[in-house]
């Protein structure tokens, strides 16, 4: 026989776990929604030739190829591959459809990617992105990029993670900086960019050395400059403005990503992100090379070890690779799999309650009637019901409603149908009380609700 395993880098999960993740879930797409961005899905596989654009990057070498029996008896090349983002099938997408579309066009995606991952605890192959951008046609307003932080700020209060930091900067401030040190614009520049994007996990150092040496040789001074800057850090909301403002005048580059910033933080205000909540952070870089401006990293203020938990920034042309037209704009991404699974590591999530909030048993196989219309009233009135369909021993009905994560058991016996009752035992509580047949939607109904009042606070 063979073992039943699952395979390395994936996230299983057992029901009432899943239950949680779904709800996170939920969360997230609720808020979405809220900001007005609206649902998108594309195929888990695209064309090899449309999905690897570029070639020679870290990512492109993680990609799982799609290729049926009939092509591999034929020994032909796999034409398809699995998507190992969501911005790449975006862009297909928008190029594809941009005539159909209006500008613009706001868009959120959630669902699973794929990358070849080395495996190990905490990494996956198969993963859930959810994804929101907003895409403009010629020019989009550096407005939009002040929307993103306050999403981010609407799902990470909902979600009740603890207090979280919203870390701000932009690529045009830093390539600005650079140009000042003669560090010229190209390859040594985006590979001292993703260096300093590396500071807050390799440390100051760790990073200088590697400046100095190797590809990059850049002198002590230059160095010790650059690591002055990347670790400038705002404490408050003036503090973010006064750091923008002890700049002073620099290169025309400089100058455009100092006015974007100042213009995102008077936004957020106006967005009601408070100021405890976002600061400008003068290392962050996003390693991916198409971001253009502003980009943001979002940190749990109490579990730094996790990393970044929603990331993202601004671009000037999503789909150049398959259009003429230019297409801005500026997006985010959290990643809920490892999200999920670092904060329940964290203990910041538990297993969920069931989603079935009530059982009806059965006492007797006479009252399978009675039990299933009491489910069906119960459904009626907007409680998740399930049915025990075998009368079995109460101890093993209570047992299983137990272990299933379900707070109440109706009971509907003889005893009970003289006096047109329906008993009601709250596991959780292990009270039990009587109600009318008739009154026991309306009755569980205040109490699911007073237990949901209770959990939000």
């Amino acid at each position: 026989m063979i073992k039943p395993r699952t395979p390395p880098g994936v996230m299983e999960l057992l029901p009432r776990d899943q239950i949680a993740f779904q709800r996170m879930l939920d969360v997230i797409r609720r808020n979405y929604e809220r900001f007005g961005f609206l649902p998108v899905e594309t195929p888990v596989f695209e064309l090899s030739e449309v999905l690897l654009t570029k070639t020679g990057g870290e990512t492109e070498r993680q990609v799982y190829f799609v290729q049926s029996t009939g092509s591999l008896e034929q020994g032909g090349q796999p034409e398809l591959a699995l998507r190992f983002d969501l911005t790449v099938p975006l862009a297909r997408y928008v190029a594809e459809h941009e005539h159909d579309l209006a500008f613009p066009f706001r868009r959120y995606q959630i669902q699973r990617v794929y990358r070849g991952e080395r495996a190990q605890r905490g990494r996956f192959r198969e993963f859930y992105q959810c994804d929101i951008d907003v895409i403009g046609k010629d020019t989009l307003s550096v407005r939009h990029d002040a929307e993103m932080p306050a999403v981010i700020h609407a799902v990470f209060t909902e979600l009740g993670v603890g207090p979280f930091t919203i870390q701000l900067n932009n690529r045009k401030l830093l390539r600005g900086f650079f140009e000042g040190l003669g560090i010229a614009e190209g390859e040594r520049q985006a590979l001292v960019l993703r260096e300093i994007d590396k500071i807050d996990k390799r440390g100051a150092v760790a990073v200088r050395a590697t400046l100095v040496g190797g590809d990059f040789g850049l002198s002590d001074d230059v160095a010790d400059r650059i690591l002055a800057f990347v670790q400038v850090r705002s404490t408050s909301h003036a503090d973010a403005l006064a750091k923008l403002v002890a700049l002073g005048q620099g290169s025309g580059i400089l100058n455009e990503g100092v006015a974007e910033l100042r213009e995102v933080l008077e936004l957020l205000k106006a967005h009601g992100v408070p100021e405890a909540n976002y600061a400008l952070n003068f290392s962050i870089a996003r390693g991916l090379d198409y971001y253009t401006g502003t980009v943001y990293e979002t940190t749990l203020n109490d579990h730094p070890q996790i990393g970044s938990v929603c990331s993202g920034g601004r671009y000037e042309n999503l789909a150049s690779s398959y259009t003429k037209s230019k297409l801005p704009g500026v997006g985010i991404s959290i990643g809920a799999t490892r999200l999920f699974w670092q904060l329940r590591e964290a203990g910041i999530i538990s297993t969920a309650e069931s989603s079935v909030e009530v059982m009806v048993g059965l006492m007797d196989e006479a009252r399978l009637s009675d039990s299933l219309d009491i489910a069906r009233r119960l459904r009626a009135g907007g409680i998740n019901a399930e049915v025990q369909l075998e009368a079995k021993k109460l101890a093993k009905q209570f047992q299983y409603a137990d272990r299933a994560g379900i707070r109440f058991v109706v009971l509907y016996g003889d005893d009970e149908a003289t006096r047109d009752v329906v008993k009601v035992k709250d596991l959780k509580s292990q009270e039990q009380f009587e109600v009318g047949r008739e009154e026991l939607a309306a009755a569980l109904k205040v109490e699911l609700e007073q237990q949901r009042a209770m959990g939000a606070r």
